[in-house]
């Protein structure tokens, strides 16, 4: 109708403005300039909406973050004419004419802004000179993470926004709606990660050659999930732990069988603490996990030498009782072929045996009536001595069985304690 066409041809903001009749008369002023140059700083207020946390690297220590960065300041040489007070809206061609403040992220490795279609910047210009300069940014930068708790650990990251060229002089940088300024996805989340916090502060910076600059931050706290690591390494390790306690039940004549499953789960400790460390920085310091895991390798590691022990005790046992035989009746020779068919053990060396199961009763007589002569002979106090040490080295060589059914409860109720202290001290 004629009245809406009237009304467009009013609204100056609608009509497109001939060269010589641009609206924001930008080739009238040097916008090389901030606003209010030689003035007090001119301050721009900034909001962030956090699109997406793409990735948190542990081995380089950095995150990978999406955001919506919006910078809010007023430039009265771009203030216009309007009947109706509207804004005007462009896009990015328009931002290499005009002054827009140089913010950019501390401790970055890597940024970039999306183009796709076209680079995805908005510039919003109001007539009183009001200016809201939108970006969206992929930024890469570095968390200085603190792994001596891993798996157990809360990491605390900080995305640090700053003027690179104005310091508090020229520029002051501020958060535009205070607490309420930085705002999140609903949808956030991490595969290892819970986002326990998100929230903005301010602070400065000093340059030994510049000056002070004010500085924002963006400050996210992260909580580890530990299911994860739950079932690839703590579980599995449990398991070897466990399985080198199988052995305890295995006679101590089968030495493959024992010396095989020691071998095995010390082998599988060794693979679960390498697989660990290959996915991890190479820090100084010990983590909760190597703690666990030194701890278990230990546990089978000690199952093994206990093993060894019953042996060794098993096969001076032996010969002690073979060179008794061998002198009690002093007729038969084995050979070691023959002696390992006999009681099923190997023998190193040539030996006498008693194929007889019964001893002599005279000669039997005859050695206790002798070592009745020496014990009266001996004082009260060197009695004791001997007796001690012959009963408790006779114990050992005679029962060395009893160290396996000790194990079976040592072993696993010293385990159960470490799981418990560990636990309660990391969690």
């Amino acid at each position: 109708s004629k009245r809406e066409i009237k009304m467009r041809k009013l609204d100056s903001t609608k009509v497109r403005p001939l060269k010589t009749e641009q609206l924001l008369h930008i080739e009238d002023h040097d916008f090389a300039l901030r606003p209010g140059f030689g003035g007090s700083p001119i301050p721009v207020g900034i909001d962030v909406q956090v699109e997406s946390i793409d990735s948190i690297s542990e081995v380089d220590m950095d995150f990978t973050m999406t955001l919506y960065l919006r910078h809010y300041w007023k430039d009265e040489r771009l203030s216009f004419r309007s009947n109706k007070n509207k804004s005007m809206t462009f896009d990015g061609r328009l931002i290499k004419k005009i002054w827009v403040p140089d913010v950019f992220f501390v401790h970055s490795k890597r940024s970039f802004i999306h183009d796709t279609t076209v680079e995805n910047i908005m510039l919003r210009v109001y007539p009183d000179g009001n200016v809201l300069f939108s970006l969206r940014i992929t930024v890469s930068a570095m968390c200085f993470m603190d792994f001596s708790r891993f798996p157990l650990d809360t990491q605390n990251c900080s995305l640090e926004l700053e003027s690179y060229a104005y310091n508090e002089d020229d520029l002051m940088l501020y958060w535009k709606h205070g607490n309420k300024s930085l705002s999140t996805d609903e949808h956030i989340s991490l595969s290892q990660f819970f986002i326990e916090e998100f929230s903005a502060s301010s602070g400065l910076a000093f340059y030994s050659s510049t000056g002070w600059y004010n500085r924002l931050f963006i400050n996210f706290a992260l909580r580890r999930h530990i299911f994860f690591f739950v079932l690839q390494s703590y579980f599995p390790a449990m398991l070897m732990v466990m399985l080198s306690w199988v052995s305890f039940w295995i006679d101590r004549r089968a030495v493959p069988a024992r010396v095989s499953l020691g071998i095995t789960t010390v082998l599988t400790m060794s693979t679960i603490m390498t697989g660990v460390s290959a996915s991890m920085p190479q820090v100084s310091y010990i983590k909760a996990v190597d703690v666990y895991l030194w701890i278990s390798f230990l546990f089978v590691f000690l199952s093994v030498i206990e093993y060894a022990a019953v042996n060794y005790l098993t096969t001076i046992e032996e010969r002690k009782q073979l060179k008794k035989r061998g002198k009690a009746s002093g007729m038969y020779s084995m050979d070691a072929v023959q002696a390992m068919a006999f009681d099923g053990c190997f023998h190193d060396t040539d030996m006498d045996m008693d194929l007889t199961p019964f001893p002599d009763p005279c000669e039997e007589n005859e050695t206790r009536a002798s070592q009745t002569n020496i014990s009266n002979a001996d004082t009260p106090r060197l009695k004791r001595k001997r007796s001690l040490k012959g009963n408790v080295g006779r114990i050992i060589l005679q029962n060395n069985h009893v160290i396996d059914t000790y194990s079976r409860i040592i072993f696993p109720s010293v385990y159960i304690v470490f799981n418990f202290f560990y636990w309660g001290l990391y969690i």
